[in-house]
């Protein structure tokens, strides 16, 4: 299954394309949608999928400041801008960051298609059909994978606010991305993404109740870049908002 992230910010129009992806090609699914650039680079910090589809014109962070980050972490991943503005040099620059295709609204179904064939065959080319992850399964020695999700926990709790993509993360124990995903999951039943999260977590509780720190300090070393991004999944994990929790619980 090809894993793709869609970031677009108007909620008609992704559902539109969702709709349009699922009902023309087998094998894709869209594993998360983001409202901006921000919120996907959020999302990225601790998953990778397989290809990213953008719009162009979000507020917050827009398509092409986007690819141009996911550029400096993932310069192979297959990049797709979706846009209503048929602007030769919105064209141009995307180009210059070696995305997969530009597409125009109206969407066209065709042109669609053969957007996600050209994903496709740069996934099958990526994963070099060698079945990196598979080689790794079998040459792991029994024992090993519980003392090596033991580090990456231990790593994870010290450093909340550090750099926990998924990317790095594998980078740390020599694994790829895809299998240090699932080794995480069979071991400890849980996602690592929400390890990650419940890490963080954990470090802005303790410093909302021992410190004075400003909320927006609380929530960059808590490893939340964006304090409005930290507020709303404090407030969606915990049914508080920070500030709340720290009259609650606060010396």
């Amino acid at each position: 299954m090809i894993k793709l992230l869609l970031v677009e910010d108007e909620e008609t129009i992704r559902a539109g394309i969702r709709s349009v992806i699922t009902g023309l090609a087998d094998g894709f699914e869209i594993a998360e949608e983001a409202g901006n650039g921000k919120e996907a680079l959020g999302y990225l910090q601790s998953n990778v999928p397989d290809a990213i589809l953008t719009d162009i014109r979000m507020r917050e962070m827009d398509g092409l400041t986007l690819i141009a980050k996911v550029r400096e972490r993932y310069p192979d991943m297959p990049l797709v801008i979706i846009s209503g503005y048929g602007d030769f040099e919105y064209a141009q620059q995307a180009l210059r960051y070696g995305v997969t295709d530009y597409l125009l609204k109206p969407i066209d179904r065709a042109s669609m298609l053969k957007a996600l064939e050209r994903i496709r065959s740069l996934v099958d080319k990526g994963r070099g059909k060698s079945h990196r992850t598979e080689s790794e399964e079998k040459e792991l020695p029994p024992g090993d994978g519980r003392k090596l999700i033991r580090k990456l926990k231990a790593h994870i709790d010290g450093h909340p606010d550090g750099d926990l993509r998924l990317q790095t993360l594998a980078e740390l124990v020599h694994l790829s991305p895809v299998y240090l995903s699932k080794l995480f999951k069979q071991e400890t039943s849980d996602n690592l993404s929400d390890y990650i999260m419940a890490a963080r977590l954990a470090r802005a509780k303790h410093l909302l109740a021992s410190t004075e720190l400003k909320i927006y300090d609380v929530a960059r070393l808590s490893g939340y870049q964006s304090p409005k991004h930290f507020m709303l999944v404090f407030k969606k994990a915990t049914g508080v908002s920070p500030g709340s929790y720290r009259e609650e619980h606060g010396v």
